[in-house]
């Protein structure tokens, strides 16, 4: 039920995690909202994340050194980075910003933006599911990197030491303490650190549906459209336009994550953003699972057991919106599974791609927008949007309704790209 009856009620743009975290928190204010998306919940990168509340994963992919082995990268088919190379032109303006985030004190500044929103996932989520029936996909889980050997982990020191300084704990395994901790990689991972109090999702897909069904069971109101422009007056926002209605609004939150950048131009702001492509493959009626979700080093790639599947999920592709999937990133998965767990047999495969929404500097955009008055953002977490979505979703609705915010907001301010 509204605080004001009249009023009319804030449009959210986008049901995926961010945006129906936003819906709840905003109903649980009191305050009338209207959540739209153009397929439906957890159509899109909410579906095929990880499904881990990966709350240490803190350290961006523009680590210092990426510059210097990116070429050799892209041109060897068993590293996880890829690129659609008519895709450059268009890229390189976004690029050569991106990439100059690697050096050690922009890492360092990104690491203590998005430690906010992700250092308490598995405890922001569990609040969000709070009486929704959304809990049971939730499980309290360590968040496990294996490597080659020691040397392999060291290589990493620069990583670990911003973890460390950020308050992550982790244990160390090898030989054959890392045998009993985990016995699915023994004799390929030499190595291992497992970060403490993390969580995962059993069902990534199912877990928003289910928060949106309990949305709507509380009197929310979603609706199957596109939104294509914004009704604006006095640099208000006033309403929201798809193509063949006009729905008044008090405000509006847009976060569509990597469809967000056109959107962002009708309300005169200029966000640098890219899609950071990414896959996953699903094994259906696995032979063995780990125990925890399992970050493989030298593959950059997630392993999550999910109900009656693993789930294979990273790496990063550019090549826009557009164009379709690429076979390579998912034959690199299914040669890489084979080499990781050498006997893991399965019954079917399915195979996905999705679009996470990156920012030239990794940090999320969160935030009333400079230029117009009531429109809201939140988008841009690249891959680790299902462990912040519940934060950012909360931090949103206390903006919109008036309550006090418990963070700095400054390091996600739309405006930062100017």
């Amino acid at each position: 039920m509204s605080n004001h009856p009249n009023k009319p009620p804030v449009v959210i743009i986008g049901a995926g995690i961010v945006g129906v975290s936003t819906a709840i928190w905003l109903q649980r204010a009191g305050v009338d909202t209207l959540l739209i998306d153009r397929e439906g919940p957890a159509s899109g990168t909410s579906y095929g994340n990880a499904g881990v509340l990966a709350s240490s994963s803190v350290v961006p992919v523009t680590v210092p050194g990426l510059i210097g082995k990116a070429p050799g990268m892209l041109l060897d088919k068993n590293q996880p980075l890829f690129l659609n190379w008519s895709y450059l032109p268009t890229l390189l303006p976004w690029l050569s910003r991106y990439l100059s985030n690697c050096k050690p004190e922009k890492v360092t500044r990104i690491a203590a933006a998005l430690t906010p929103l992700l250092g308490n996932s598995l405890h922001d989520h569990q609040t969000l599911a709070a009486g929704t029936g959304a809990g049971k996909y939730i499980t309290p889980a360590e968040f496990s990197y294996f490597y080659r050997d020691r040397e392999h982990f060291q290589s990493d020191s620069f990583g670990w030491q911003i973890r460390r300084e950020h308050g992550f704990t982790w244990s160390e395994y090898e030989g054959d303490a890392l045998t009993d901790f985990e016995p699915v990689f023994a004799g390929t991972q030499g190595y291992a650190a497992s970060v403490h109090n993390h969580g995962r999702i059993s069902d990534p897909g199912r877990y928003v549906q289910q928060l949106a069904s309990h949305y709507q069971q509380n009197g929310g109101k979603i609706q199957t459209a596109t939104v294509e422009d914004f009704i604006v007056e006095n640099n208000t926002i006033r309403g929201v336009r798809s193509a063949d209605v006009t729905i008044d609004c008090s405000a509006v939150v847009v976060a569509t994550g990597a469809w967000s950048k056109a959107l962002m131009k009708k309300l005169n702001c200029t966000i640098p953003l890219e899609s950071e492509r990414g896959y996953h493959i699903e094994l259906y009626n696995p032979s063995k699972l780990p125990r925890h979700p399992s970050m493989i080093a030298s593959g950059k790639f997630v392993l999550t057991p999910m109900d009656g599947r693993l789930r294979l999920a990273g790496m990063v592709e550019f090549g826009g919106l557009v164009a379709g999937a690429n076979t390579a990133p998912i034959e690199y998965l299914k040669r890489h599974i084979h080499q990781v767990i050498p006997d893991l047999e399965w019954t079917d495969v399915k195979e996905w791609l999705g679009h996470r929404p990156a920012p030239t500097d990794s940090v999320p955009v969160i935030g009333e927008t400079p230029s117009v008055k009531g429109a809201y953002v939140g988008f841009g977490h690249q891959h680790v949007g299902l462990t912040g979505g519940a934060r950012t979703g909360q931090l949103l609705a206390q903006l919109i309704s008036g309550q006090t915010v418990d963070i700095d907001m400054t390091p996600y301010r739309v405006d930062r790209f100017t």
